[in-house]
Parts: structure tokens; sequence; C-alpha cells
């Protein structure tokens, strides 16, 4: 059965160039001291990773694209799959440091796919033994998976079901759902027939959801025009400009158990608050050392996961919208930040802030490829992209639970995504194991500093802990008392005189030797 993309997949295969390449990666460092024998081989990789192939339909499909993108590309079968294809390992070099390892993480981030077979890699990196906190003898994965294939939740749905809950090889997820046959490409004369016919229906589909969501549409337009277009609220930064081909990354982990303490201390703050508050204080912290810090705050775009509650995240493919957020950079004290994001977030949740985002995800089905990916290509280019956002921050829970892989245990979890020009940075805050990960990712004309950046998290989420909550105003209610007690009588206090005032006359009277019965 043919599979075609739909029109949110396909955009990441039309917004793709060579400096701007629309794959996600995760990082996962493993220590091999739990496996049978306390190693694990290159090989004993590829024997995991290829019994579980077939929990995902991402491994073994391909794109088949269509000539001009007269039409969205079709999934179908890789008839010449080969695993050992997918999978390489090398070594870190010397001094094999933590410095090292971002150079080496970046460099594979920053290499294009092969887009002529399935959509996914993995590299494997032996030598961590030099990096605090790593235990001896320790290798990383690196996943990458292009973005067309797979959003934030589905692709972490995909890595738990590659994983193990245990050493022994139990699978984190006993059964998973069948994959589906895709067959062969379709003919060049199937080809052209579909395309027709999407392109003769796309325009009554276009106007038949325009017409339905044409108050949303109206609402959000006016919001726009009266805070002055896509633009207005978001400051000229570094890192709006156009991003080059060489990527960075750095990445710090904190204790979940420390951001839950950090919320306590704002009432209705949210794990998504206490990243966003961080972020907003690094960066303050940041730019204000490059003596580039703006007046108003920086604005970050935060993706919105619409499968919902129920939805599957078994389902390859993209399913999100997004909301735009001040992270307050404009406020030096971070509980004060916090309540701030906080305010902001209780009251531009899914429903007001996702919404031009989720207009433009579902108008966008209606229209044809071709238009779509000459529109897609136009309005990310360096030349006309916007300046709707400084940066985006992806906040993607994972499991709390130990995975292992061949036997090996996950240690530690990163995840990194594209860029886009004037939107040089990125920050992913993958959760696992009860512990969250800053993972930073930029551009080297746009932060060469980036480990500077990490430090500036550290110091940030360190504010956060050591900042004391101010008093309530409830803790007022130990004066209560006093009010009722003494100020209320005062304005009786205040009207005796008045009482007497009108004696007095009398008293005078009194003194003269008049009588008053005269």
């Amino acid at each position: 059965m043919l599979k075609q993309l739909s029109a949110q997949d396909a955009q990441f295969l039309y917004t793709q160039t060579a400096n701007n390449l629309t794959h996600i990666m995760g990082v996962y460092i493993y220590d091999p001291a739990t496996a049978p024998g306390g190693f694990v081989r290159f090989k004993d990789i590829i024997r995991h990773v290829e019994s579980r192939v077939h929990t995902s339909p991402l491994f073994k499909r391909r794109l088949h694209r269509l000539p001009f993108d007269m039409d969205h590309p079709y999934w179908v079968e890789d008839e010449h799959f080969d695993i050992e294809a997918h999978m390489s390992h090398a070594r870190l070099p010397e001094p094999g440091d933590w410095r090292q390892f971002c150079i080496a993480v970046a460099r594979w981030f920053s290499k294009p796919m092969d887009m002529n077979r399935p959509l996914w890699d993995i590299y494997i990196i032996e030598g961590l033994d030099r990096i605090p906190g790593i235990p001896k003898g320790s290798f990383a994965m690196l996943h990458r998976v292009h973005h067309a294939a797979v959003d934030g939740a589905s692709g972490a749905h995909a890595f738990i079901a590659m994983s193990d809950i245990d050493a022994k090889g139990t699978p984190a997820i006993a059964e998973p759902p069948p994959v589906e046959e895709l067959g062969k490409a379709p003919s060049s004369a199937e080809t052209i027939s579909r395309a027709w016919s999407a392109s003769m229906q796309s325009p009554v589909k276009f106007m038949n959801a325009l017409m339905k969501m044409s108050p949303a549409i109206i609402s959000s337009a006016r919001r726009s025009i009266a805070e002055g277009g896509m633009t207005a609220g978001v400051p000229q930064t570094r890192f709006n400009v156009p991003v080059g081909p060489h990527k960075m990354f750095d990445a710090t982990i904190v204790a979940l158990a420390d951001v839950a303490e950090i919320r306590k201390k704002v009432p209705g703050a949210t794990v998504n608050d206490v990243v966003l508050t961080t972020v907003g204080g690094a960066l303050r912290k940041y730019l204000a050392k490059h003596k580039e810090l703006p007046k108003d705050s920086l604005v970050a775009v935060a993706p919105i996961n619409l499968r919902g509650k129920g939805g599957k995240a078994s389902k390859p493919g993209n399913q999100v919208s997004a909301m735009s957020v001040p992270i307050r950079t404009d406020i030096a004290d971070p509980l004060a930040r916090l309540a701030a994001i906080r305010d902001y977030t209780v009251e531009a949740k899914e429903a007001k802030a996702g919404v031009s985002a989720r207009i433009m995800t579902d108008l966008s089905q209606h229209i044809p490829g071709a238009t779509m990916a000459a529109v897609a290509r136009l309005v990310t280019s360096e030349r006309f992209a916007v300046r709707g956002t400084n940066l985006f921050i992806s906040n993607v829970p994972g499991a709390q639970v130990p995975l292992y892989l061949a036997g090996a245990q996950l240690v530690q979890q990163h995840g990194m995504a594209p860029l886009a020009n004037n939107m040089g940075l990125f920050v992913a805050t993958p959760s696992y194991n009860g512990r969250i990960a800053f993972s930073l990712i930029s551009e080297r004309a746009v932060m060469p500093d980036i480990a500077f950046f990490r430090e500036c998290i550290e110091e940030s989420f360190a504010d956060l802990m050591a900042a004391v909550p101010k008093p309530e105003k409830p803790k007022a209610a130990t004066a209560e008392p006093k009010p009722v007690a003494k100020p209320k009588p005062k304005p009786k206090a205040v009207q005796k005189p008045a009482a007497k005032s009108r004696v007095k006359p009398v008293a005078k009277a009194n003194a003269t030797g008049k009588n008053p019965k005269k």
C-alpha cells in the first residue's frame, strides 16, 4: 500500500540546504559494565539493532521523490536494505576529553545524510575514558533520523522500542505495532495521475479548510497586526542571522529533583517553565558578557505535541505545532523571571499561542506539493527568512527508568535538532532516569564560545537553586488582629471629641456666671 508523506513531513525535505540539514540526532552514552562479560563489541550492537528493526517503519523505508516535487514524496520499501550500511564506528581522538567528544558529535551532525536509502544511521564512538562523570570503557551512540520521518515524540518512541529494560535483553516495549507493507515505488503513469488529481483537488480542499478556519485566521491576523506583525517583540540578536554548515554542540545535566525544588518556589510553575527560565537567565548572562543584551526580552519558540494524551507516538511523522514565549531576559531576579514566564505560559497554552501554527499546519495539507516546495524554500532562505523568534527550546520527556542496549546501561542522553536562517540557537532538553540534559546546538560563526554558554546555563540554574522566595502576602495574617482591635476603632475615637465640642459651649456659659436656666 502506497503511503505518501504529509505536508508537514515533506516541508523538512523542501527546506533542507547544504547549510541547513533537517535531521535530528540522539546522543546516548552507555556503560558496558552491566553487559555479560563487562564489554560490548560493535558487532553486538549491530546484532541488537537488527533484532529491533521491526519495531518501527522508519528503519526499512526510503523516499520516492517526484521530479520537480510536483507532489509530496512517497515512502517505499528499500529493496537493497543492508543494516551494516547504516552503522559505523570510530574512536575519539586524543586527548579524548569532553571537548573532543563535543567536536566529534558536532562534526557528525553537520554531515549530510544519504537521502537514497532509509533516513537513519548510527555512529558508535569509543574512547571516552577521560570524560569526567563517564564510567571507564563507555561508548556513545549517535543516532540520526531525518525530521521528515519523525518528530520529537515519535523519535523518542522509536528509540525506546529499540531499547531494553534490563541487561538481560527484555524489550522496553513488549509488543510493538506491526510494520505496514509499503510495496514498490509507483510507476510513472501512476505518479503523474496521482499528482494531477492532487493538484485538481487541492484548491477545493484548501478553500473548504480556509472557510472552516476563517474565524480563527481573522482573530490571529488582527492580533498579529495589533502587536506589530510577526517580528514585533522579537529583538535583533546574533542568533538572527543566516547560519553556516559548521555546527557546535555542548551540554550539561541537572537533576529533576532539583527542578522540582525550584518549581515549589513559584506556585503553579512547571518543569517547562523552569527550563525556559534557566535558558533565559543563561542568555542574559551570555549576551551581557558580550555587551549585546537587548532591552526587550528574547523570544523562544517551544513545540506543542498535537498527538494529545491518547496520541500514538509509535506512528512516525510529525504532529507538532508551536508557541512563542518571552523568556524574560529583561528580568534579573531569577524567581521573578520564573513567575513572569509562569504567568505567560498559563495564559498562552496551545489554545491561544499555538493557534497560528496549527492553522498553517492544517492549511498546508491542501497546498500542492510543487507550490509548497517553492514557498518553503523561499521563506526559509537567507534573504527572506522572517525574524519570528530568537531561538528554539524543545522539552521532550523521556523514560524515567534505566534503559539498556546490548546489555550496556544508558547513563546519559542528549539531543540535537536543526537550526534555520534567523534562528541560530537550539536548546534541546530531553529527560531520562531522573535527570534532564540541556543540549546546546549552534553554529560556529554565531556562537564560537559555546562552552561559555554552557557555563551560563549552569550558573543560571544555580541561581534558581539558591534563590529564596519572598514572603507571600498571606503571611500578613499575623497582623490581622491589629486592624480589628486598634485601627478600626480609631475612627470612632475621632468622633468622640466632636461630641465633647458640643458640650464645651455650655461649660463656657457657666463660666460667665450666667444662669442657663434663666
